[in-house]
């Protein structure tokens, strides 16, 4: 697939994906999301890809939100519906993917650009990151995951105040109140980014993967179910060799090297 929207770098089984649109700030929009998902299904069987990192091109934003010129022409309630739903689907496709996903926030993200930030597993800003869920403004709400995500990340009641009053928070406070997870200047990003992707790379893939489906699976059911999810989870990371080789790695004092099977 030819993209137009993001460009892709891989090096050292670290996949970037960026997005580039720099005359809407990095803005998304309908084909944005095919692009990212195709992109991740390219990644998704390959070896040499053991994590993604996604990202705005250039310093100024993240993803800035959806693209209002587009958004704006949409008909109403059939049209939204009928599309609306597949940028969900592909917002849980980053939330599952088997490989961890890193957010680096290095700028603006707003809108769709916190709601993608919130389906990757780690988050990761610069302290010059303004981030949001401002839709209220413009008579809707966020509608890619915001609504639902936030909630769970940061309670109910921070997550209300966000969605209804349409607020911006500097980095600062999305740290705080735990909506990323790291915050650096911008200077140091890269390096802690690059830091954390390297330190997963490293990491068995199939744990990696059971990790991932053991704490996103739990977390919509209850303590009982979850803990039966746990044990599968476990169970099946015992069948592979990458379990053989951690264990003898660390009972003859090497370091181990994971092979994903």
């Amino acid at each position: 697939m030819k993209y137009e929207d993001i460009k892709l770098d891989i090096k050292d089984k670290i996949a970037t994906i960026a997005i580039d649109r720099p005359k809407v700030l990095n803005a998304i929009r309908y084909e944005t999301m095919l692009e990212i998902q195709s992109a991740l299904e390219s990644f998704e069987n390959d070896p040499d890809v053991r994590v993604i990192v996604i990202t705005g091109a250039g310093d100024k934003a993240f993803i800035s939100g959806g693209d209002i010129s587009v958004m704006g022409a949409a008909e109403g309630y059939i049209e939204v519906l009928t599309t609306l739903p597949k940028g969900q689907a592909i917002t849980s496709m980053i939330e599952n993917y088997p490989k961890p996903v890193i957010a680096r926030i290095n700028g603006i993200a707003l809108g769709g650009g916190t709601e993608i930030a919130l389906s990757c597993d780690i988050r990761i800003a610069a302290d010059t990151a303004i981030m949001g869920v401002p839709e209220i403004g413009l008579g809707i709400i966020p509608g890619y995951g915001g609504t639902q995500r936030l909630p769970r990340l940061v309670g109910m009641g921070k997550a209300k105040q966000l969605v209804l009053t349409g607020n911006h928070i500097s980095a600062a406070e999305a740290y705080r109140i735990g909506l990323v997870d790291e915050m650096v200047p911008a200077a140091e990003l890269d390096d802690l980014v690059l830091k954390i992707a390297r330190r997963l790379a490293s990491r068995p893939p199939v744990a990696l993967h059971m990790g991932k489906v053991a704490i996103n699976s739990g977390m919509q059911a209850d303590l009982k179910t979850g803990l039966e999810i746990e044990a599968r989870c476990f169970a099946l990371c015992f069948g592979t060799e990458d379990r053989n080789e951690g264990m003898n790695a660390f009972l003859e004092k090497r370091k181990p090297e994971f092979k994903g099977r």
